[in-house]
């Protein structure tokens, strides 16, 4: 192989290495799930450019919390998510750097068709969450005769509001039809 190549290759390796390294050790944005719950932070800026970074903490937090409902299902432990204890924070809002804590337990289910292996959320800042829209939106996803299963609306006193929502992934539970 020429050398530039290779030379460029390891360039490019160590480039994603130390990139996701301070991923990982970043403090600041972090997500960790067990086959109990996902909980994590977010710390840094609010907004930028008009764009709602914190919020942001939701929509990976709803893509780690549905990828281990489904490694859960994989496995044999049935599990949705346990609304009721869902706990949500934030601190500094208004100050141009908030702190967004999450924590989503999860709650064992009898059966396989009992489980939930998707995810997902609606909500944001000092405003009602467009849930009707979200509804229409995720309508594609469902199995026939199911529906979504929605928390009721969780709130900050800070003004973080969102509904949590799950539901069988067509793929993953198909044999729940």
């Amino acid at each position: 192989m020429n050398i530039v190549i290779k030379q460029s290759i390891f360039f490019i390796l160590g480039i994603l290495s130390v990139v996701c390294f301070c991923n990982f050790i970043n403090p600041n944005n972090t997500i960790v799930c067990s086959n109990n719950e996902c909980y994590g932070q977010y710390k840094g800026a609010e907004f930028i450019n008009g764009s709602d970074k914190a919020h942001q903490f939701s929509n990976k937090m709803s893509a780690e919390v549905g990828k281990k409902l489904k490694e859960l299902f994989k496995i044999g432990e049935y599990s949705k998510v346990d609304f009721d204890n869902i706990i949500m924070t934030t601190k500094g809002m208004g100050s141009g750097n908030v702190i967004y804590y999450l924590k989503i337990p999860f709650k064992r289910v009898e059966t396989k068709c009992d489980a939930s292996t998707s995810f997902d959320h609606v909500g944001g800042w000092n405003h009602t969450p467009a849930l009707s829209s979200r509804k229409r939106q995720l309508k594609n996803v469902l199995m026939d005769n199911q529906k979504l299963d929605i928390s009721n609306l969780k709130k900050t006193p800070e003004g973080l509001q969102e509904h949590w929502i799950q539901w069988k992934n067509k793929v993953t539970q198909s044999m729940c039809k």
